[in-house]
């Protein structure tokens, strides 16, 4: 079982997976500050903010809150807080990020390595293949017999 293991471990996909996750984590990263530090204080410049305040309030309830009057004694006041609201600016913020990390990747890495696969394949097809043995003895017999 530890030999099986062992085997699962050291093949090359893993190695390649665990390689793969890492990396994109570091990407990830780079992305995330590429976002924050640029893209959002551009959308701020048109939005009002970076991440706009765009909740949905579903429900409201009131409830009670101890404040602090002016004589220092504990005063009960009511205020009225939202029970249920959807963030959709998070929602936004979130896509917005992720169209920007499928970009990023789609230009720097997937672009590119197509390219590069379809150059090798054109040269593959470019070149012919190598003749065999038995070809090579074929060719030499018709040669000789046309020769004759």
């Amino acid at each position: 079982m530890l030999e099986e293991f062992k085997k699962f471990i050291l093949k090359g996909n893993v190695v390649d997976l665990s390689t793969g996750v890492i990396i994109g984590a570091a990407f990830g990263n780079i992305v995330g500050a590429f976002t924050k530090g640029i893209v959002e204080p551009i959308l701020g410049m048109f939005g009002g903010g970076p991440n706009p305040d765009l909740k949905i309030k579903l429900g409201e309830k009131t409830v009670e809150v101890l404040q602090k009057g002016a004589d220092g004694a504990q005063v009960k006041m009511q205020q009225v807080v939202p029970f249920l609201q959807l963030d959709i600016g998070a929602v936004i913020g979130a896509i917005i990020g992720f169209l920007i990390t499928a970009a990023v990747i789609f230009f720097v890495i997937v672009k590119p390595a197509n390219k590069l696969m379809s150059m090798m394949k054109k040269e593959e097809a470019a070149a012919p293949p190598p003749a065999s043995a038995a070809d090579i003895v074929l060719l030499t017999e018709i040669r000789d017999l046309l020769k004759k």
